[in-house]
Parts: structure tokens; sequence; C-alpha cells
């Protein structure tokens, strides 16, 4: 690909650098720009784990993933900051909205970052000159850094954006695949985890080199159709189009992760209630019914299972989740076996209003004074705050009951408030 204009595709990958580091020293330079910061949770009781570093304290050695104590001990004047998701998804809007200025076609992948196909955005200029307006508004407007990809794919456009941080544009073409990216691991290659490559490594596979020479035929027999899509992104090729995200989402969830290791029934679905309570709110906040529920279970070791059911009548309530969620817990967890995460994800997503609901014969009467008093109930957590109303199984002090305080707890996956129209008005990017 040229500095001009591309024959075939040409695709953006914007990935906002330190994110939350950076949101915090753009809101207060004074206090964090150019300093070791870190966001974590639990600051004030000096544990939990470290969401982010600036790179000021990524030379230090704190890392992502470490406890609180640990970065504490390799970088002893680390400033410590608490999660505000409020202001992330603020940051996050205003992003986005600079990235929409040059295409319709941007896809958010988290509240980080997003792709953008601006193969039809010449008028702007090449793509470099695109790629170079776009970080500058970026820094301008928002005080932020960010590195952008520029490939003729999704693919490589993340795998460029990655190549060069912070604050760089990176052009890669396919053609330079063999010598900038076949010696590399098989884990650098975007979309391939830890647990591949270490099954890869057992078919003598190392590098993304030898990934993209390995036979097909055994890369389909072990790994399935993945095996496939594995060596076709060895060799540079990704036909996936850049999908604007849809009005409705296809699926909805929650997982938290425990301080301590649960092991009691009465523990594990004490979290699953929360679980369930957030969940089927942000399911009737898109005035959506889902027809599975699917629980996701990871033990002290990080070994993940999921389990799924699908429900004879889609439900939006916190009652139908619930049940079946710890159904599906008993049937294929042993009460005993210890538990470090867990989480409910709504699927099979219809919307409400257009789905015919099977009334049960002996409750069809109550349903209607049912589903006014959720309404009821959504309206006052919506004014007072979600813990305006709760039950006593939802109370408890695991970070299961702070799912609901939407300000310390999020996701960089999560995008309902993309969907959404702002409530911050003036002060909304």
């Amino acid at each position: 690909m040229s500095e001009g204009a591309s024959k075939g595709r040409v695709i953006l990958h914007i990935d906002m650098n330190a994110f939350y580091c950076s949101v915090h020293a753009a809101e207060e330079p004074g206090i964090y720009k150019g300093k070791p910061t870190a966001v974590a949770g639990s600051v004030e009781l000096r544990k939990g784990i470290v969401v982010t570093s600036s790179y000021e304290a990524r030379a230090m050695g704190v890392r992502t993933g470490v406890t609180v104590r640990q970065a504490l001990s390799v970088c002893p004047n680390l400033i410590l900051i608490s999660p505000d998701f409020d202001l992330y998804r603020k940051y996050s809007r205003g992003f986005l909205r600079i990235a929409g200025n040059y295409t319709p076609l941007v896809e958010a992948v988290s509240i980080d970052e997003c792709f953008l196909d601006i193969t039809g955005s010449s008028q702007f200029g090449t793509p470099v000159q695109i790629a170079e307006t776009i970080s500058r508004r970026v820094k301008e407007e928002l005080g932020l850094p960010c590195s952008i990809g520029i490939a003729p794919n999704k693919l490589l456009a993340k795998m460029a954006s990655d190549m060069r941080k912070p604050d760089a544009i990176t052009i890669l073409r396919r053609r330079e695949m063999p010598e900038l990216l076949w010696s590399k691991p098989c884990q650098t290659l975007y979309g391939i985890g830890s647990r591949t490559a270490d099954k890869l490594l057992r078919l003598n596979i190392r590098t993304i080199g030898e990934l993209a020479a390995a036979e097909e035929k055994i890369l389909i027999e072990r790994f399935g159709v993945y095996g496939a899509w594995m060596k076709q992104a060895a060799n540079g090729l990704d036909d996936s189009p850049v999908e604007p995200l849809h009005e409705a989402p296809k699926s909805i969830g929650h997982t938290t992760t425990l301080p301590a290791d649960l092991t009691e029934r009465e523990q594990y679905r004490r979290v699953m209630l929360n679980l369930a309570d957030q969940t089927t709110r942000r399911l009737r906040h898109q005035h959506m019914v889902s027809t599975t529920v699917q629980i996701t279970i990871r033990d002290p070791d990080m070994r993940t299972i999921t389990r799924s059911s699908t429900l004879p009548i889609p439900t939006d309530t916190i009652e139908d989740i619930y049940q079946v969620a710890c159904r599906l817990m008993d049937a294929h967890w042993k009460e005993g076996n210890p538990v470090r995460l867990l989480g409910i994800t709504l699927q099979g997503l219809t919307v409400k209003k257009e789905t015919p609901l099977q009334l049960d014969l002996f409750s069809y009467e109550e349903q209607p004074k049912k589903e006014r008093l959720v309404t009821a109930m959504d309206i006052l957590r919506d004014k007072y705050g979600e813990g305006a109303i709760l039950t006593a199984g939802m109370l408890g002090d695991d970070p299961s009951t702070l799912i609901r305080n939407k300000k310390v707890r999020g996701t960089s996956l999560q995008k309902d408030f993309l969907r959404e129209k702002s409530n911050d008005g003036d002060n909304d990017y």
C-alpha cells in the first residue's frame, strides 16, 4: 500500500495509549501528567489488581495484571488512581466522534480502540494524512495519545498499531509480513492466545512463519475452522468487514473476579444474583429479551469453562436468569471446588415488542402486575442509583456487589454506552 490511494481496502486501527491513565492525565495534568500512575481496584486497601499503568510506570516495571502490592514494590512513588468509568466512557465517545468525521464505517472494538474503513474517504487526503489528522485532533481536543495502524485489512491494521507505541502511525503491507512478523512467536498474532500457542508448540509450530507454512489439513484436524483461519492470518489474509455498532447488541454479559476463592454454594449464588440483576437491567434498558443463558466459571489455576441453557420462553427478569444460572452452576460445578471468577452472559437476544411471548396458564393474570412493578423499580434505580432498591440476597462484601456502581466498575469491552444518548450534556465530548 502506497501513501496514496490503495487499489484494495484501506483500514485504520486506532488504539488509545494507556487509555485510563491518559484520561486522568488529560483531566488533571498538574497531578498526573508525566508521572508514574496506575489505575487499580481497592486503592484504599492497598490490594487489588493493576488495570493499566502509564508509560512512565511501565518503564519502572509496573505491568497490567500485577497486584497493587507488587506494583508498589517496583515503583514506590507510583500514584494509584481509583477507576472512573463514567469519565472513560465520556472520552471514548470523544475519540469515536472524531473518527466518525472521516468515515461512517467505524467499528468500536472496545472502550479504547476501533477500526475504520477509509477506502472511500480519499476526499480527506491520503491514508497517512487521514491518520495524522485524527491523531492530531485526538491530541488537541482530548489531550490523549494514540497509535494508529494502516493496512489493507483489520488483522494487519491491528498488528501495525501494536508495533510502535505510544503516539505513532505505522503502515503494514501484506508483503512485509515475512520480514517483520514471521520470526515472532505465534502468540504475537492478533487472535491467538497463550493456550492456542501452547497447542501449536506441541505441533512444533513456534513462529508466525512456521504457522504460515503449516499444512492446513493438520491445523483443521487439530483446531477445526479456527485452524484454517490461523493459517490465513499468519499469511496476512483477512476479509472480515468493518462493522459499525448495531443498535441491538448480540449479547449482554457481566463477569466479576473474586479476591478470595469461593467454595460454598450460598456464596456463589449471591454473586450469581448480582450478576443476574445487572445483566437483566441492561437487557431491559435495550428493550430486549433473552432465550439463552451462559455462565462462565474460572478456578484459581485460570481454567475456564462455559455452560449454557436455552429457555422455553424468552425473558428479561432476574428471577428467570438467576434460576437458570444456579441450575447450570449446580450441574457443572461441585460444591467445595474453589471459584475465582463468575460470569453471566445473555444470548439469543430479540426486541421484546417484536417477540411473541407465550404466557403461563397459571400466571398470566399476574404477569402485567409483575411487569409494572419491575418497570417502577427500574425507574427508581435509574433516578436514585442502583442501590435504591435491593433484595437482601444482593448484599455482601464481594466485588459482585460493586458492579452496580457504574463509576468505579466497568469493562473495556462493554459498549452499551455507545448505544445510549449521553446525559453529560455540554460536558460531553
